[in-house]
């Protein structure tokens, strides 16, 4: 099967834990797009609070980095294929505790975003660390760019099954089906899993070393920098903008089509991207993407219909995979490069991880601080705004990123 696999992708040099990583990111991905969009307008549509949801994604975001913490130092001590079970596991969990409680989760909100913030940190510590250490710099852009391809059809097929199905069902019948369908996936890549080969790591857990290492190597302080700017406008977007939708079209299939839309071109530009976008264009292209995005949220926040909404999913589907597919790319190529990146790659990543949270976490709290003084209706508008340029903004800190003329190679 695997052997199919790698001739159907034209890819005969890839791996086998390769591909099965990509499964199981494609599982994961199906899991989440299909539950994750509705998980805010579930919990919305219980408390009508935005401060309930947005504690809600405060609590993922703070557990995440600690969790990531806590994984990274069970990744030196033991099988980090392990460490992806964990996740995939808690990940489980969330969405069987979400089917117990039922009607009652928004009373339980700090506590489902703090389990789901260490399925989170258990998930991503180990497959980022998995896809450095499985990926070389000639099969990275592959990987991160069909990735995107199956998050892209998980988010094309998820949302638009689960909108349908929560629209044609009473009350809140039709979540406890999608949710339900959701764990079922993760539990299928739970079992991916056991066909992984065993990686351990060697070596003390050092990761306020790699965080002191932005002294000495500018490449590391600058992509640092670039992933606060990155989860300022991730924080509220990844929930605010599901909220906003919902609130002009009051309705859950309307979400389904817009992540349709958007998915649809995600999927179209992933597959593009990793022919189109060479590594001495990946700054360009990060501008460029960056820029893009900046600009459509103004559209966003102007729409009064679904029309305008779909035309706001379509571009951001377009720009999306342009600006991500070399930007992983080019951490990856900085990670690699720096000191000690072979026994320290844990740790990089868990640095990078906090920092990417840290920006998450402050465009939360500029959220509930704005809605203390600002009706939310009128005030969501003005906070996408302000934090819709972290995208366009990672380009100031990614473009005078250098290598050595030995490692220009593998970027510029």
């Amino acid at each position: 099967m695997i052997q199919k696999l790698k001739t159907w992708l034209s890819q005969e040099n890839v791996s086998k834990d390769l591909i099965l990583l990509l499964v199981i990111g494609g599982l994961y991905s199906l899991g989440i797009f299909l539950s994750s969009t509705f998980v805010n307008v579930y919990l919305w549509k219980q408390s009508n609070s935005y401060t309930d949801i947005a504690l809600y994604n405060l609590c993922i975001y703070i557990m995440q980095p600690i969790t990531f913490i806590v994984a990274g130092k069970c990744a030196k001590k033991i099988d980090r294929v392990i460490v992806l079970r964990a996740g995939v596991t808690v990940l489980s969990l969330f969405f069987l505790t979400v089917l117990f409680i039922g009607d009652n989760a928004a009373q339980y909100n700090l506590v489902l975003g703090a389990l789901l913030g260490v399925g989170y940190g258990f998930y991503w510590l180990a497959y980022n660390v998995l896809t450095f250490e499985i990926t070389e710099p000639d099969t990275r852009d592959f990987f991160n760019g069909f990735l995107g391809i199956l998050q892209s059809f998980g988010g094309m097929t998820g949302p638009l099954f689960a909108g349908y199905v929560i629209s044609r069902m009473n009350q809140f019948t039709g979540y406890t089906v999608i949710f339900a369908i959701s764990f079922s996936f993760f539990i299928v890549a739970v079992v991916m899993s056991f066909f992984l080969s065993r990686r351990k790591a060697k070596g003390n857990f050092s990761f306020k070393r790699i965080i002191l290492e932005r002294k000495y190597n500018s490449n590391w302080n600058k992509i640092l920098k670039a992933h606060i700017s990155q989860g300022f406008r991730e924080g509220t977007f990844l929930f605010a903008v599901t909220i906003w939708i919902y609130l002009v079209t009051r309705d859950e299939f309307s979400l389904g089509i817009f992540n349709l839309v958007y998915s649809g071109f995600s999927l179209l530009f992933y597959f593009l991207v990793t022919r189109w976008i060479k590594p001495g264009k990946r700054k360009k292209a990060i501008f460029l993407a960056g820029l893009s995005l900046y600009l459509s949220v103004l559209l966003l926040i102007f729409s009064d219909s679904l029309s305008l909404i779909l035309f706001y999913g379509a571009i951001a589907g377009v720009f999306f995979p342009v600006l991500f597919v070399p930007y992983q790319s080019l951490t990856y190529d900085v990670i690699g490069k720096s000191w000690n990146a072979g026994e320290m790659r844990i740790e990089y990543i868990v640095v990078r991880e906090i920092f990417l949270n840290t920006g998450r976490i402050l465009s939360i709290f500029i959220f509930l601080l704005a809605i203390v003084f600002i009706p939310p209706e009128t005030g969501i508008p003005y906070i996408l705004l302000l934090v819709g340029g972290g995208h366009f903004f990672i380009y100031f800190f990614i473009k005078d990123i250098h290598f050595t003329p030995k490692e220009s190679v593998q970027n510029s």
